[in-house]
């Protein structure tokens, strides 16, 4: 005798809903999408610095509280205690930065310069060791 399949209703399982995707958290290694205004040109060489841009030789950097060196990478979610003109670098032409995209601005983060959208926080661009 050949198994047959059960009838709807007579021990026939019914199809198990699917779980709904949980959303990354920002942080994590997660890169939310672009915001489409900036991409690196891609003559960028000089360890990922614009073609004329100069280190800048500012006084030492303070820290807020609770806050230490972290290397931010592009991707990543910038806290928006540094999306204040405190933190604003504003310098860029001087330096032979590019203009940050309309939205954007240059951050000073300790050494480090992130070209950030202000709007959501995410570092697009980052030039480690810009200020010795």
């Amino acid at each position: 005798m050949l198994p047959t399949k059960p009838a709807p209703g007579q021990g026939a399982r019914p199809p198990r809903p699917s779980r709904p995707a949980k959303p990354p958290r920002p942080g994590n290694g997660h890169r939310p999408p672009s915001g489409g205004g900036w991409h690196r040109p891609p003559s960028w060489g000089n360890g990922g610095r614009p073609p004329n841009f100069r280190p800048i030789n500012r006084p030492g950097w303070q820290y807020p509280p609770g806050y230490r060196y972290r290397r931010w990478s592009i991707g990543f979610l910038l806290p928006a205690l540094f999306l204040s003109s405190t933190y604003y670098f504003d310098d860029w032409n001087r330096y032979g930065l590019p203009r940050p995209p309309m939205g954007y601005r240059w951050v000073r983060y300790g050494p480090d310069l992130l070209l950030v959208w202000v709007a959501t926080g995410r570092v697009e661009d980052v030039i480690y060791d810009a200020f010795y």
